[in-house]
Order: C-alpha cells, then structure tokens, then sequence
C-alpha cells in the first residue's frame, strides 16, 4: 500500500495509490485533512483498511509534496564514511551525529521541478530516505527504534551550496529555499526491518548514476539517529527524519557539476520507489 498527496480536478487530496490511479481517502476523513493529520491521529491503519479492494477515483492528477504541511523535518548530515572524506578539511569521524531543520515549504511533489533561484545557481542533489514516527517516543532505546516508525518515503535533500557557507556553524540558510527539495512521492508503511537494513539508495542525474550506496553502511545508523534525537526531543507521530545521503552529490565533483534547466534527478530505493524532478529557474 502506498498512500500519496495529490492535485485532480482542481482539488488537493491524499489517497492510495494503484496502477490504475488514485483512490481518493481524504473525502471520508474529514477530520484528518491531510496525511500528517492522519498518521499525528494514528490513523494510519484506518487508511490502508479503506482503501483495499477500491476502484481508482481519479486517473488524471499530480502529485504534491507529500506530507505539506509537517511541522518538524529534522536531516541528519555528513552520515556516510565516504561523505565525511568528501570536505577534505582532514576532520575525524565525527562523535556525534549532525542536525539540522528543513521546513516543508522547500520541498515540493514527485515529478514536479526543483526551483533554482535568481539568487545563486550552485543547486544540487543530494539523495535520501526519510522515515515518518508513528509512535510518541523519549529518550529511545536503539533496539526499540524501528517501533516508532510509521512509514518510509524518499526525500532529494535539494541544497543551495554557496548558501550553506554564509555562517561558521549552520547550514540552514542553505537548505530551505522555496521548493529546492522533494518529498515523495509517496509513503510506504514500515512493516518488516528489512525495509531499511538492506536498502540500497541510488541517485540518477540524467541517467548517470551519481550516488549509489546501502543504508547499513552509514556512520549513525537510523536507529542509533532516532535514540540521539529522542534524547533531547520527544518525538511524535508525523515527525520526519531525513536520514543522510551517500557520496557524489554534484558539489564534490572537480569541478563541481550543479543542478541546471532541463536536468532530471532521480532518487530509487527497491522496495520504496523512484522520486523523479526535473529543475527550472525560478519565474
């Protein structure tokens, strides 16, 4: 089952998603306007029992940032070996994991365009899984973790570089320019370890791969991230966690190779799905 956020008929809706089209859930669930709404109420069962031997409502649509109005998106940086060479500042493994906010303005929907901005052209791509909490949690124990998941998506953490190195110790300015980002194109319910311990994430530009790497190879792996977060915060059913991207996004390349018009980024988790944007300038 695949539940996404989408446009058809001049309405926005969320709905689970069949070969044949959209089966659209958000009419009966009036109380739960969208799918954060949905999972922050633990409805998440309800929509997939709903949807089940349904016909599709609409065979026309787009899809939207999936999850638009999520209050807490927090991604965790640096996270593959690889990646940490990467800067060739001569740094050491890191001890702790890196942090930082993205807000849901600066992701937008599958197969909609990346928006670079008339301000600086150094837009690039950086491939992700993203998990969604389904069950409140504090100060997680690691081996519990994996509980507090409600589904799994696919995120392309789209990052204006020049911007992330106007302060000495955030990159927030950076990572949050208006639909630089993409989140979809749909949740995928979190059922069985697997899912994520064996996950293979690739990332396309144009066809060439660029990031090619598996989960379990990350410096903090994502139950060790949800136990360091729980820590300080409490999380709650609807709060993502962009999980940290492998080597070879376009600013590590000599010279670096950025996102342009025209180009189309890919990101593919077997098992998730592919997370497909072209790029445009900003109007």
């Amino acid at each position: 089952m695949k539940l996404a956020t989408y446009t058809a008929e001049g309405g926005t809706y969320y709905g689970a998603v069949t070969d044949a089209g959209m089966i659209a859930l958000s009419p009966e669930f009036s109380q739960w306007p969208t799918l954060y709404d949905a999972i922050a109420a633990g409805g998440l069962n309800a929509l997939v029992e709903a949807a089940r031997d349904r016909s599709a409502t609409h065979t026309e649509f787009s899809y939207e940032m999936v999850l638009p109005n999520a209050p807490r998106i927090l991604c965790v940086g640096v996270n593959f070996p690889d990646r940490n060479a990467e800067y060739k500042d001569g740094s050491a493994q890191p001890k702790y994991m890196s942090l930082f906010p993205r807000f849901a303005s600066g992701f937008t929907g599958h197969d909609r365009p990346l928006i670079r901005p008339p301000e600086n052209h150094t837009l690039d791509y950086e491939g992700e899984v993203a998990i969604v909490i389904g069950k409140e949690g504090r100060r997680i124990k690691p081996e519990d973790a994996y509980d507090h998941i409600a589904t799994l998506t696919l995120c392309n953490e789209g990052t204006i570089r020049d911007w992330v190195r106007h302060a000495k110790f955030n990159v927030t300015q950076g990572k949050n320019w208006d639909r630089s980002g993409a989140l979809g194109p749909w949740l995928v319910p979190f059922e069985d370890p697997s899912q994520l311990d064996e996950a293979r994430i690739i990332t396309r530009v144009n066809g060439e791969v660029r990031q090619d790497d598996y989960l379990k190879r990350m410096m903090f792996p994502i139950r060790e991230e949800i136990a360091y977060i729980s820590t300080f915060m409490t999380l709650k059913p609807g709060d993502v966690i962009v999980t940290g991207t492998p080597t070879g996004a376009g600013a590590r390349f000599d010279p670096p190779r950025y996102l342009k018009p025209g180009d189309v980024v890919e990101v593919e988790v077997e098992g998730i799905g592919i997370l497909r944007n072209g790029v445009e300038d900003e109007a």
